[in-house]
C-alpha cells in the first residue's frame, strides 16, 4: 500500500497505521522499515507523518500542532502572524488548548499549547483549507487577539488609551485590520472568559 497516496501530509497515529498495513506479516516491522527510510517520521511517540520525500509536498506545521495535542486551534502570535496583524514572523507554533499547558519540541520544530477556559474555548475558531488538501483549526484574528491578551504576564491596562499603547506598542498590531475585527466575537469572548474580562471590555470600547 502507498502510505503517501493514502495519508499525504496529515499526521497519522500508531494503530491507524498498523491497520492500514495489516497485509504486512508484521505491521511493526514495516513502520520501523518505512521510518527508517524517510518515508514516514516520527512526530511523536505514537503519531506519524509522511515525509515530503515521499508525497511531494511540504508539511505544514499548523496541522501538525493540531493533531500533536487535540483539541487545539492555532492562535497567540502564530495566528495573528499569519493574518498580518503583528509584523514578526513566529517560529514557535502556538496554540490553544482546553487541557493543561504543554509544550513540545520535535525534529520539525517547537509547539507550544496554552490553557483557555472551557466554556470560551470554541468561540471564534474556523477552518483554514489548504489548496483543497486539508485543513486546520486557526483562531479567527478576533479570537487570536484576545487569547494573546488573556495569556499576558503582568499585563494591566485601565483605559482604552492605554490598551491602544498596548496594542500598537507593545504588540505593533496593523490598526488598519484591527479596526475591521468582527466586535461580536469580542464581545462573546468577554462575556465567556473567567479571567481579565476588564481588559477584553476596553478592547471592545476601543474598536466601537
Amino acid at each position: 500500500m502507498d502510505i503517501a497516496k493514502q495519508f499525504g501530509i496529515i499526521p497519522v497515529n500508531y494503530g491507524t497505521l498498523t491497520a492500514s498495513l495489516s497485509d504486512y506479516k508484521s505491521p511493526k516491522d514495516r513502520i520501523e522499515y518505512l521510518e527508517a527510510t524517510g518515508i514516514i517520521m516520527r512526530i511523536k511517540k505514537g503519531l506519524y507523518v509522511c515525509s515530503p520525500k515521499a508525497t511531494g509536498m511540504p508539511l505544514s506545521l499548523e496541522l501538525i500542532a493540531n493533531h500533536l495535542y487535540n483539541p487545539s486551534y492555532i492562535s497567540y502570535e502564530s495566528a495573528l502572524s499569519f493574518y498580518g496583524i503583528i509584523p514578526e514572523r513566529a517560529y514557535t507554533i502556538k496554540s490553544a488548548v482546553m487541557k493543561r499547558s504543554k509544550t513540545y519540541t520535535t525534529s520539525l520544530g517547537h509547539f507550544e499549547y496554552i490553557q483557555t477556559d472551557t466554556s470560551y474555548f470554541s468561540i471564534g475558531v474556523r477552518s483554514e483549507v489548504v489548496r483543497n488538501a486539508y485543513a486546520y483549526m486557526i483562531a479567527t484574528p478576533e479570537k487570536a487577539l484576545c487569547d494573546m491578551i488573556l495569556s499576558a504576564k503582568g499585563l494591566r491596562l485601565q483605559s482604552r488609551r492605554t490598551m491602544q499603547i498596548y496594542l500598537e506598542e507593545d504588540l505593533r498590531c496593523d490598526f488598519s485590520l484591527i479596526e475591521k475585527m468582527n466586535l461580536k466575537i469580542i464581545k462573546q469572548c468577554a462575556e465567556l472568559s473567567h479571567k481579565k474580562n476588564k481588559e477584553l471590555n476596553l478592547l471592545y470600547d476601543l474598536l466601537k
